[in-house]
């Protein structure tokens, strides 16, 4: 039997113990760096869903006080967002001009903008409308 000193004390080295903790700290770094980008992800999706609410809302509006005409209209919904409508007359690829339609379609394409300077983002949203035809009523 050898006498106690010279019996290897169990457990782990100093040198294993800092190895370990290195590795938890880049493991934790990792994980909040994923945590991080959720996050931004998060609310860049909830700007984009406000964009599409302030959209179907004008869109849906558009033309209430009147027939949509052509041309460019933009504005503020509130300090964040801005919007720029644009309305022009559209024509079917399949029409036939020796045939027109008693109807007139107009395309309404709506920018919705927000963020400043360099970092602006923008959601567009277009569709078509049927509205008076330029030479009278429906």
């Amino acid at each position: 039997m050898k006498p106690r000193s010279a019996q290897r004390a169990g457990g782990f080295s100093l040198l294993e113990v800092i190895a370990a903790i290195l590795l938890l700290a880049i493991a934790f770094t990792a994980l909040m760096r994923v945590t991080g980008g959720s996050i931004g992800l998060t609310n860049n999706a909830a700007d984009y869903t406000r964009a599409a609410l302030w959209a179907r809302s004008l869109l849906d509006t558009a033309d209430a006080e009147g027939p949509l005409k052509p041309g460019h209209s933009e504005g503020r919904f509130d300090q964040q967002y801005r919007w720029r409508l644009t309305v022009t007359p559209w024509t079917p690829p399949d029409a036939n001009p020796q045939f027109p339609s008693p109807l007139a379609i107009v395309k309404v394409d709506l920018d919705v903008m927000w963020g400043p300077g360099r970092s602006e983002r923008t959601a567009h949203f277009s569709t078509l409308r049927m509205t008076a035809p330029p030479n009278g009523p429906l």
